[in-house]
């Protein structure tokens, strides 16, 4: 373990101290996401078929024409331990009885399909995949289900470096309402946190920087998730906690923010307003809540080709999905929220399918510089017309973002005095055209779903 990072988490062990009471992430949790993770996440397209490849053609994708802006992240989403079986079931248990094994070496740790990702063969997991996405100047980073397998349960695998057995950590009452491949850990048991630090331990030694825990929030599992804090710690390496999918009780945002660094506030968001406007409701519930290694996350982006591996057929190369539904107006909508509610932003499609549309919505210096470096995001009006402002990260500089999410044109407006100013001359962040000077109020015509971001230049 470095020195900086035991620092770090003698700093955060401290901070647990029952009673303490806490506004903003420890430092290292701080330290780890200090701006909201920018990235690419395999769900979107692949659903749980992603093979090594394809991980390769959107690392490669990404560095060539997105990591100049910022974008670093490559997460490999969902069940990448499971072979591919000619259809798209997630089932693995009938009766009882599995329908097929799953990856998983002898201490009941899961590990990738060899079919699909070729270089963890022989028990090399993902290091030989992180290595070449570290190369890139890239991070790596993975999805995984809470709990322990249901298979090293019926195996009864031991838990590395104690004398219990999965079976004994193991709450098989706990289980997934939409998987079935683990049981949730009971975390009073002996050996239940030890489990969860031999897989952070393997995680570390593969080199992945991002782990995305899913089937924790909704059911809230308080517990599984202080687990998943320590053995990150115990790890010895930086890696950012993303926990999913929510919604999740607003009575806890103090103790995701002692341990997590991303926290889902909705289910999964696709390409329909419907799933838009849901995400506008949560984020006025949880607005005030970001902070410096704390991101209240309003789900991936489903922008650019998507939706591709869903069950249509058992051919994936039959499979070849959708460009997004959503209206460009509404995609800049989500862009803009997602930016000033400083949301992390996770790519959902296939990069290398991206047009020129969807690039330039990922390209946007100045949109990018509100989602990473803006201060003081707050919300001025929430309703169908919602207003936000935050702070440019020097100088006295304001941002301002205004929407309509109702369907028909619509005027909004705002008094500059709400925002501790008289008078501006505001650039459109997304065009770069600066517009008449404002006095007093600042009125923006809004058609249906669309929306405006500002800097507000203040003399």
């Amino acid at each position: 373990m470095s020195r900086f990072w035991l620092a770090l988490s003698l700093i955060s062990a401290l901070a647990f101290i029952p009673g303490a009471a806490h506004s903003k992430a420890p430092a290292g949790l701080a330290a780890v996401a200090p701006t909201p993770p920018m990235g690419w996440n395999s769900y979107d397209y692949y659903n749980w078929t992603v093979n090594e490849s394809e991980v390769m053609a959107n690392a490669d994708w990404l560095a060539k024409h997105l990591k100049p802006y910022g974008w670093r992240y490559v997460v490999v989403d969902f069940l990448w331990f499971k072979p591919f079986r000619g259809d798209y079931s997630l089932t693995q248990f009938k009766d009882g009885k599995p329908l097929y094994r799953l990856s998983m070496d002898s201490y009941g740790r899961l590990l990738p399909d060899p079919a699909r990702f070729p270089s963890a063969a022989g028990g090399a997991g993902f290091k030989p995949l992180a290595d070449r996405v570290h190369a890139l100047g890239l991070k790596f980073g993975i999805h995984v289900m809470r709990g322990i397998p249901r298979q090293a349960v019926l195996d009864k695998t031991p838990v590395l470096g104690t004398s219990v057995t999965a079976d004994q950590v193991a709450n098989t009452a706990s289980t997934c309402a939409w998987d079935d491949q683990m049981y949730g850990l009971d975390m009073s048991k002996p050996g239940a946190q030890a489990y969860l630090d031999s897989i952070l331990k393997a995680y570390a030694a593969w080199g992945v920087d991002f782990i995305k825990v899913d089937d924790i929030l909704n059911p809230y599992h308080k517990d599984e998730i202080a687990g998943y804090h320590a053995a990150i710690l115990h790890s010895g390496r930086p890696i950012v906690l993303s926990l999913s999918l929510g919604p999740e009780p607003l009575s806890e945002a103090g103790f995701l923010d002692e341990n997590a660094n991303m926290w889902r506030l909705s289910s999964d968001v696709w390409d329909d307003w419907r799933s838009i406007r849901s995400d506008f409701r949560l984020a006025e519930i949880w607005q005030g809540h970001s902070h410096d290694g704390n991101w209240p996350d309003l789900d991936m982006l489903p922008l650019g080709k998507i939706g591709a591996r869903y069950g249509r057929t058992a051919n994936i190369q039959k499979d070849v999905g959708r460009y997004s539904k959503l209206t460009h107006d509404e995609q800049r909508t989500m862009m803009t929220l997602w930016s000033i509610y400083r949301s992390p932003l996770m790519i959902g499609a296939n990069l290398p399918d991206n047009d020129a549309w969807t690039t330039s919505l990922f390209t946007n210096r100045a949109v990018i510089e509100v989602n990473q470096h803006s201060r003081n995001n707050r919300l001025i009006r929430g309703g169908d017309l919602p207003v936000y402002a935050a702070d440019a990260a020097s100088g006295q500089d304001k941002y301002l973002a205004l929407f309509n999410t109702t369907a028909a044109t619509a005027t909004s407006s705002v008094a500059l005095a709400d925002l501790g100013i008289r008078a501006t001359i505001p650039t459109d962040l997304w065009t770069g055209k600066k517009l008449p000077e404002a006095q007093g109020t600042i009125f923006a015509s809004l058609p249906a779903h669309s929306s405006v971001l500002y800097r507000l230049h203040v003399r």
